[in-house]
């Protein structure tokens, strides 16, 4: 069994010491496990305020991890919703569906803080990817 790391560049990873993704290797397939991905957008340095456009940024994060360990999206087997507010989950559902309609991976949602009063819903996934 080989495990890898993936970054997604922010020097926070390093601060708290922690993976974008963790890749578990095994004969025939990779375990891939995204840590909670926020609507930061790395690439502007900046988040959305809208709870819509962070869930779109935080699977554009996602499939950025699964892209670096050989996958995409339709290769997730579980995802975690973390919202702020109850009410955004009907505003969000659709656009959950758009992304993962191609694996219909098992889901949980549930209502908690996040660690900035600006982030509205966080993602954690777990993907399965043929090898």
């Amino acid at each position: 069994m080989l495990r890898t790391s993936i970054s997604s560049g922010s020097r926070f990873e390093a601060l708290a010491g922690y993976s974008r993704a963790a890749v578990v290797e095994f004969d025939t397939y990779a375990e891939v496990f995204v840590s909670g991905c926020t609507g930061f957008d790395y690439t502007t340095m900046q988040m959305a305020e809208d709870v819509e456009s962070q869930t779109r940024q935080c699977f554009k994060n996602i499939e950025a991890a699964l892209v670096k360990a050989g996958g995409d999206l339709s290769h997730l087997v579980r995802v975690r919703y973390y919202l702020t507010h109850g009410p955004d989950f009907t505003r969000i559902a659709p656009i959950l569906g758009e992304y993962c309609q191609a694996g219909r991976p098992a889901a949980t949602a549930l209502i908690c803080g996040l660690i900035d009063p600006v982030m509205k819903i966080e993602i954690e996934a777990d993907a399965r990817i043929p090898r």
